[in-house]
C-alpha cells in the first residue's frame, strides 16, 4: 500500500468498470471457493494458514489491476475499499462482539424443543434492534450449552442462522448492514418496518414452526440423553451486565453517524471520509476497550470468550472486500458492463422496474457477495432517489431490501455474522456441516419460502 500510495498522486480517478473483463472476477471466485473446499480437503492445513490464503487471493487480485490500469486506480480501489467499508465494518462487528462476550447468561438451561423455539424467537425479535451481530453473539453461546448434551445440534445452529443472524434483522436499519446503508441514503428509519413485516413475520413463523417439528422429531428419536456436562445452577441472571450500556452506546454510535450531518469531510486519497463515520469509528474502539477492561475475567471464561472467531471474520473479510472490487464496479456499470444481463433482468420492456426480479437478483448476489454494497448497486439501479423509491416504487425498494437481508443466509458468506456462529459453534464441539453442506439445508429450507414470498408480496 505505501508502494501504491508513494507511486501515485493523491487524487486518482476511479476506474471504469466497464471497460473490465470478467476474468477479473477470478480472485473473488477464488477466495469463494477456498473457504468451501479447503475446510474439507485440508482442514489442518486450513486452520493455521486461512489468512495467508486470503491475502494470496488479493494480491492475485491486487497486482495485476495494479500493473493493467496503473498504481494509481489500484490505490484508490485499495483505500476506498479499506476506509469507506472495511474498517467500519469490522470495528461494529468487533465492538459488538466483545461487548456480547461480556454478558455471560447464568443458568443452565435444558435444549427442550420448546426452549430452543423460544430462544430462537427472542433472537429474531432482538436482531432488528440490537443488530443481527449483536443478537447472535450474544445468544449462541447460551443455547450451544443448552444442547451440548444432545446427539444432535448442528441443526439448531443452523436453524439460529436463518433466524437471528439474517431474517429477523430485517425491521430496522440497526438490524442489517445493507438497511443502514439504506438509512444513510434518506430511507427513513421506520419505513423497512411499515414495509417488510408481513414478510419477516411469513418467514420467521413458518421457520419457528419447521424448527420446532424438527427439533421434537430428533428430540424424540434420542431417547435418553448423555448426562449434562454443563452443571446446574440455583438461579438465572446476567453476569457482566453492564455491557448491557455499552450495548446502547454502540446502537446510539450508529443511529449519530445517520442522522448527525455537519457536513465536515475529509478527503483521503480520493475516498471522502465524514466527521460523523470517524467520531462513530472512534467511539466503537473506545466501547471496544471499556468492555474488555471492565468485564469481569470469570465472565469471559464461563463464556469460553476467545478472538478466533474474530479473528478468521476479519481475515477472510479483508480478502473478500478486496477482491470483490472489480465485481462490484462490473456490476455498478449497468446494463452496458460485463454483467449487463444482470441489470437487463431487473427491468421491464416499459424501463419499469420488476420487483420481483430485483428481489432474486438482490438476494442471489447477497448470498455470496457483501450485501451492503449489492444493496447500493440495486438502489442505484432503480433510480437511487431515495423519496421516488419510498413512495412510487415502494415495492422495489422493499424488494431490494427483503432480498438483501432474507438471501443472506444461503451460505456461510452471505453475512458475518453467519461465520463468526459457525466459528464459535465449532470452537465449542459442534459439528457443523461444509459450505457446501449448509447450502444443501438452506436452499432445501429457504428457497421454497422465498419462492412463496415473491408470489405473496413481489408479484
Amino acid at each position: 500500500m505505501a508502494l501504491l500510495l508513494a507511486a501515485t498522486p493523491a487524487h486518482a480517478a476511479e476506474f471504469n468498470g466497464a471497460e473490465l473483463s470478467p476474468l477479473w472476477g477470478i480472485p473473488f471466485a477464488g477466495i469463494l471457493l477456498s473457504i468451501a473446499i479447503w475446510p474439507l480437503a485440508g482442514p489442518h492445513f486450513w486452520h493455521h494458514h486461512f489468512g495467508k490464503i486470503a491475502a494470496a487471493w488479493a494480491l492475485a487480485f491486487l497486482v495485476p489491476f495494479a500493473a493493467t490500469f496503473g498504481p494509481g486506480a489500484a490505490a484508490h480501489g485499495l483505500v476506498h475499499a479499506l476506509l469507506a467499508e472495511y474498517i467500519p465494518f469490522i470495528l461494529l462487528l468487533t465492538a459488538l462482539f466483545t461487548v456480547s462476550g461480556g454478558i455471560y447468561i447464568r443458568g443452565n438451561l435444558h435444549g427442550s424443543p420448546v426452549l430452543n423455539t423460544g430462544i430462537l424467537a427472542v433472537g429474531a425479535l432482538l436482531a432488528s434492534f440490537m443488530g443481527t451481530t449483536g443478537a447472535s453473539m450474544l445468544l449462541i453461546r447460551p443455547l450451544i450449552r443448552a444442547n451440548d448434551n444432545r446427539r444432535h445440534n448442528a441443526h439448531v445452529v443452523i436453524f439460529f442462522i436463518f433466524i437471528v443472524s439474517n431474517i429477523g434483522g430485517s425491521l430496522t436499519p440497526l438490524g442489517d448492514p445493507p438497511l443502514f446503508l439504506g438509512f444513510l441514503k434518506g430511507v427513513t428509519f421506520f419505513w423497512t418496518v411499515g414495509h417488510i413485516l408481513p414478510d419477516t413475520l411469513f418467514l420467521v413463523g413458518t421457520l419457528l414452526v419447521a424448527f420446532f417439528l424438527l427439533d421434537n422429531w430428533l428430540y424424540r428419536r434420542e431417547g435418553v440423553v448423555p448426562v449434562d456436562p454443563t452443571p446446574d445452577t440455583p438461579s438465572f441472571g446476567f453476569d457482566g451486565a453492564i455491557n448491557f450500556w455499552l450495548l446502547a452506546v454502540v446502537v446510539g454510535l450508529v443511529l449519530m453517524s445517520g442522522i448527525w450531518k455537519p457536513g465536515i469531510e475529509f478527503d483521503v486519497y480520493g475516498t471522502h471520509v465524514g466527521l460523523p463515520g470517524l467520531v462513530r469509528d472512534v467511539g466503537l474502539i473506545a466501547v471496544t476497550l471499556v468492555s474488555m477492561a471492565i468485564t469481569p475475567r470469570d465472565v469471559h471464561d464461563n463464556n469460553q470468550f476467545s478472538w478466533e472467531p474474530m479473528k478468521e471474520v476479519a481475515k477472510l473479510f479483508a480478502g473478500i472486500f478486496l477482491t470483490i472490487i472489480p465485481v462490484i464496479a462490473m456490476l455498478q456499470a449497468g446494463a452496458n458492463g460485463p454483467f449487463g444481463a444482470v441489470v437487463r433482468a431487473v427491468t421491464g420492456a416499459n424501463g419499469e422496474p420488476i420487483p420481483a426480479m430485483y428481489f432474486w437478483a438482490t438476494g442471489a448476489l447477497s448470498a455470496f457477495l457483501d450485501n451492503a454494497p449489492t444493496y447500493l448497486v440495486f438502489f442505484n439501479t432503480a433510480g437511487g432517489d431515495p423519496v421516488h423509491l419510498m413512495n412510487d416504487l415502494a415495492d422495489t425498494l422493499a424488494a431490494i431490501s427483503a432480498g438483501a437481508v432474507f438471501m443472506g443466509a444461503i451460505t456461510y458468506i452471505g453475512n458475518a455474522p453467519n461465520l463468526m456462529v459457525k466459528a464459535i459453534a465449532e470452537d465449542r464441539g459442534v459439528k457443523m456441516p461444509s459450505f457446501f453442506g449448509y447450502m444443501a439445508w438452506s436452499v432445501g429450507i429457504l428457497v421454497p419460502l422465498f419462492i412463496v414470498v415473491t408470489f405473496l408480496f413481489f408479484r
